[in-house]
C-alpha cells in the first residue's frame, strides 16, 4: 500500500479535459472535487491560485501537481486530470502540461501532505508511470495504476 492507495477513485479521474489554460484547468478541478467532496468549485480555484501564485507546480515533462490546504477538510483528496492539448504552466523544462494531479489537504496536515506530494512526484517522475497516464481511456484503469503505483517495485 502507498500514499495513494485511499485517495483516488474513477470519478475523480477526468480524461481528455478540454482546458486551454490554468484557469480553465482550476475551473474543472475545482468542480470534481465539488461533486466528491462538497467544497465550493470557487474556494478550491482559490486555494490552487493562492498556492500557484508562490511558484508554478508544474514538475516538468508534462506533468504538475496543483494543490493547497483547506480549512475544515477532513480528509486530503486528490483529483487526475489529463488535457486533451497541453497548456503552458511556467514548467521548469519549460514544456507544456497535459497530466495534473490536483490535491487537497486539511489544513493542519503537513506531514501526511508531504508524503503524499513525495509520493505524487515519485509516481511522475518514472515515465512508464507518465506514459500509462498519458494514453489510458479507462478511469478505472488509471485508477488503479495510481491506487497501486510503487506497490510491485
Amino acid at each position: 500500500m502507498n500514499a495513494l492507495t485511499n485517495l483516488f477513485t474513477p470519478d475523480c479521474i477526468a480524461l481528455d479535459n478540454p482546458a486551454k489554460n490554468r484557469s480553465d484547468a482550476f475551473a474543472a478541478a475545482g468542480e470534481l472535487f465539488a461533486q466528491r467532496v462538497g467544497i465550493d468549485a470557487a474556494e478550491v480555484v482559490g486555494f490552487l491560485n493562492a498556492r500557484e501564485d508562490l511558484g508554478s507546480t508544474a514538475l516538468g515533462a508534462g506533468v504538475a501537481i496543483p494543490h493547497g490546504r483547506v480549512k475544515g477538510l477532513k480528509q486530503p483528496s486528490a483529483a487526475m486530470m489529463r488535457l486533451k492539448d497541453p497548456i503552458e504552466f511556467a514548467a521548469p523544462d519549460g514544456e507544456p502540461v497535459s497530466t495534473l494531479i490536483f490535491l487537497l489537504v486539511p489544513e493542519k496536515a503537513t506531514q501526511q501532505h508531504l508524503e503524499i506530494l513525495s509520493s505524487i512526484a515519485q509516481l511522475l517522475s518514472d515515465a512508464q508511470a507518465r506514459q500509462l497516464l498519458s494514453t489510458a481511456v479507462d478511469p478505472i484503469k488509471v485508477c488503479e495504476l495510481l491506487q497501486h503505483w510503487g506497490s510491485t517495485k
